[in-house]
C-alpha cells in the first residue's frame, strides 16, 4: 500500500489544474550538489548507490527533506536499463557513459535483447517501492531516456559534442536507424511501465541531445517512435513529461505528442511558448548557471519567470537543465521557499 500523498501540487500541475502555490523540483536536485551525496561518492559509484535500494532511496528523498520540493525524481542514470539489453556500458568520472561496443550495423542492433524488469533491475523497482510505500509524501517521479539520446551513446560510444556518427548513422543507415529505435522503444515501454507499477506517480522522458535534429528530420526519424511510446504510456494515466536541451525549435512537436507537460530550457520564454500555441502545462525554465549569481539576480528572473508561467493553470517551475555540483545547496532551498511563497500571494 502507497504512503499517503499530502502534497499532490505537483500531480494539480500536471493535469493543468490550479493549485495553491506553483510546484518546484529541479532536475539534478538528488545528489550533484548535495554534502551528503558527495560522501557516498567517495565510498560508492553511481550505478553501486543505484544497485542498493536503501541508499539510493536515501539519495532520492534528500532533496524533499532539504529544500522542501514538491516532487522527488528517482535517483538513477539513462544507462540503468542498457547492460540488461547487452550493451557494455561504464559510466567514468568527469567524463560520462562509455559504451565499449557501439552500434555500427544492423547486425548489432539484431544482437540487442530485451529488458525484463524484474529480473533485470530489481534494484530499481525495489528503490520505488521503499519511497512510495514508506518515505515520501510527495510524489515521485520515474524516467527514462528518449531513443535518439541513448542511441547517440549507442552509436558514438560516449558522450559527443556534435552527434555527427549519430546523424550519419541516421542518414545513411535508415533500416538500421528504425530497427535500432523499435529496439529502444519497446525496451523504454517495458521499463517505464515497470516504475509505474512500483508507484512511481509521473514520468519524464529526456530527449537531452534530440535539439541536434532540425525540425524537418525530427518529424521524420524521431516523431512516430515518440508517438508510439507515448500512446502506450498514456494507458498507465499518470502526467507524461517531454523534456530536452536546445531543442525549443521542437516544441510544437512535443506540443502535438500524447502528453501532459512540455519542458522549456532557458532558451525559450514561456509566455512565447504560449504565443506559439502550447497549451499543455509548461515545465521551467531558470537558466542552472543563474544559481551561482547573487541572490537579487536569481530572485529578479526567478520573478520574471512565474509571472510568466502563472497567466495560466498548469504550471511547474524548473530550472532549463540540471544543477550544477558547484550550487550551494542552500540556495536551491531559499528558492523554493521564494517560489512557494510569491506564488502563494499571486494565487
Amino acid at each position: 500500500m502507497s504512503k499517503e500523498i499530502t502534497n499532490d501540487t505537483f500531480l494539480k500541475a500536471a493535469r493543468g489544474e490550479k493549485s495553491d502555490h506553483v510546484p518546484v523540483w529541479y532536475m539534478r536536485q538528488a545528489g550533484r550538489s548535495q554534502p551528503e551525496y558527495r560522501k557516498l561518492k567517495e565510498k560508492y559509484s553511481l550505478f553501486e548507490i543505484t544497485h542498493q535500494p536503501e541508499i539510493c532511496a536515501y539519495v532520492t528523498r534528500l532533496p524533499v527533506e532539504q529544500y522542501d520540493v514538491d516532487a522527488a525524481i528517482l535517483y538513477k542514470d539513462i544507462m540503468t536499463p542498457l547492460p540488461a539489453i547487452g550493451v557494455d556500458v561504464e559510466i567514468k568520472s568527469g567524463i560520462g557513459p562509455v559504451i565499449s561496443n557501439p552500434i555500427q550495423s544492423v547486425k548489432d542492433v539484431e544482437k540487442l535483447g530485451e529488458l525484463n524488469p524484474e529480473e533485470d533491475i530489481p534494484y530499481v523497482l525495489d528503490t520505488i517501492k521503499l519511497l512510495t510505500t514508506e518515505q515520501l509524501s510527495v510524489p515521485l517521479i520515474g524516467f527514462s531516456g528518449a531513443p535518439f539520446t541513448i542511441a547517440s551513446y549507442m552509436i558514438e560510444g560516449g558522450p559527443s559534442k556534435n552527434y555527427n556518427k549519430t546523424k550519419a548513422f541516421m542518414y545513411s543507415e535508415p533500416v538500421a536507424w528504425f530497427a535500432l529505435m523499435d529496439k529502444l522503444a519497446d525496451m523504454i515501454i517495458i521499463y517505464v511501465k515497470s516504475q509505474i507499477k512500483a508507484g512511481v506517480k509521473a514520468i519524464q522522458i529526456f530527449d537531452s541531445w534530440v535539439g541536434a535534429l532540425n525540425v524537418e528530420d525530427y518529424r521524420v526519424f524521431i516523431k512516430p517512435i515518440m508517438n508510439r511510446i507515448f500512446s502506450s504510456l498514456r494507458e498507465e494515466n499518470v502526467p507524461l513529461i517531454m523534456f530536452g536541451v536546445g531543442a525549443s525549435h521542437l516544441a510544437m512537436e512535443w506540443n502535438d505528442l500524447p502528453i501532459d507537460v512540455v519542458g522549456l530550457d532557458w532558451r525559450l520564454p514561456i509566455t512565447e511558448a504560449r504565443q506559439m500555441g502550447i497549451q499543455k502545462t509548461v515545465q521551467g525554465n531558470l537558466d542552472p548557471a543563474l544559481l551561482l549569481s547573487s541572490w537579487d539576480v536569481i530572485e529578479e528572473r526567478t520573478k520574471q519567470i512565474l509571472d510568466q508561467g502563472m497567466q495560466q493553470d498548469g504550471y511547474i517551475f524548473n530550472l532549463g537543465h540540471g544543477v550544477f555540483p558547484s550550487v550551494n545547496p542552500d540556495t536551491l532551498k531559499r528558492l523554493t521557499t521564494f517560489i512557494h511563497e510569491y506564488s502563494a500571494k499571486k494565487n
